[in-house]
């Protein structure tokens, strides 16, 4: 009989591991074995489906199948903390609280396999890397291992809410993360005489203003949508007219129709200002994660175990950060939640320490979650 208070502790126990060792998108190579191990001490078997790093596993049988789903990725960030289980990796930690996830999910494996005999299906649990760039969602896709699941969840524990706290929505919650590239090519030349050159500085400062537009006079303003250049690049010294601008930004929107509108008008923009200025603008868009789109029927029934799980319950906002979870609700109906974790420092700061009472808790979550959808679809004969 599974004892969760040595459960507890072993959870704990194995989020100080996953915290001390830290490995970057694409390099979960220790964080993959020590999650094989760990469940296989709890006769959970594990495959790969051919993924570098990560793994899958399938606890119950038949269908329908549902599926959870833990981040293990880390960070390029030096940890701030003095804590005994800090990052043993420099400039490498687990800042966004994936070590938290993973152990949830882990215990959500285990509490599921303690009752396996009684689900009406199979659970297939995936410890998915790379989220940080935005690509472990697509390499687990495109492994074949999702080709049959009827429904998927997730979490991410959210620092600005209280430990306890539950919050999700029906409908868009996170957002498409697009990027920019923009390459002024002028003609360089005396600072004191410009006139026997095409400025490019004064061309990316007109091309700065007029993108601002884009949200103000191209968008709804019921619409979401932000545009921001982040990064400009011209010139080597001051009394030389440079030849190049380089600028690079990111737009975030909750719809599809938005995002293309946007990218339009950048580019039409662009081409308006090098015509008018008689220099050349070259727009590289770079498609970041699509929006998170949570399905009604299980985000209402996310909510619905929340509560009964004792967590208090809050309708969350829009966000505009990004996360690859969306791209598996492109194809599979599903939710994705958020869970307080009451950190003083945000998520991706140095000194972001996340409550790990949180961790418990969620693995209830999740193992009463996935076992309420099995039943659901069972119910209604999504077999």
């Amino acid at each position: 009989m599974l004892n969760t208070d040595v459960l507890k502790q072993q959870l704990l126990d194995w989020r100080h591991e996953l915290h001390r060792h830290p490995e970057l998108s694409g390099q979960e190579h220790h964080t993959t074995e020590n999650l094989k191990k760990w469940l296989s001490e709890y006769n959970i078997k594990t495959s790969s489906w051919g993924l570098k790093t990560g793994l899958i596993a399938d606890i119950g049988s038949g269908y329908p199948i549902v599926a959870i789903r833990a981040d293990i990725d880390a960070l390029p960030i030096h940890e701030q903390l003095s804590h005994e289980f800090r990052s043993i990796h420099t400039g490498v930690m687990h800042a966004c609280g994936h070590d938290l996830h993973s152990a949830s999910i882990l215990g959500s494996a285990i509490l599921l396999k303690a009752k396996e005999s009684e689900l009406k299906g199979t659970v297939r649990v995936i410890f998915q890397p790379a989220e940080e760039t935005y690509s472990g969602a697509y390499d687990v896709l495109n492994s074949g291992a999702l080709a049959q699941v009827s429904a998927i969840f997730g979490f991410h524990n959210v620092p600005e809410l209280p430990l306890g706290t539950f919050a999700t929505r029906a409908g868009a919650f996170y957002a498409n993360v697009d990027r920019f590239k923009i390459l002024i090519k002028g003609i360089g030349g005396h600072a004191g005489r410009p006139h026997e050159t095409k400025d490019p500085v004064v061309v990316a400062a007109q091309l700065i203003s007029a993108v601002q537009t884009i949200t103000s006079r191209s968008i709804n303003n019921l619409d979401t949508c932000v545009v921001s250049i982040t990064q400009v690049h011209a010139g080597t010294s001051w009394n030389v007219l440079p030849e190049e601008a380089h600028l690079e930004g990111t737009v975030r929107t909750h719809s599809a129709e938005v995002r293309k509108t946007v990218e339009q008008k950048l580019k039409q923009i662009a081409q308006g200002i090098a015509l008018a200025y008689s220099v050349d603008i070259s727009v590289d868009w770079d498609n970041g994660p699509a929006a998170l789109i949570n399905s009604t029927p299980w985000a209402e029934l996310s909510q619905k175990v929340a509560q009964a799980q004792g967590y208090e319950v809050q309708e969350a906002p829009l966000y505009l950060i990004g996360e690859d979870f969306g791209a598996y609700l492109e194809r599979i109906p599903g939710a994705f939640v958020s869970i307080g974790s009451a950190s003083t420092y945000g998520l991706h700061h140095p000194q972001y320490q996340p409550n790990e009472s949180l961790i418990f808790p969620a693995a209830q979550y999740f193992a009463a979650l996935a076992t309420q959808a099995l039943e659901t679809l069972h119910t209604n004969n999504e077999v």
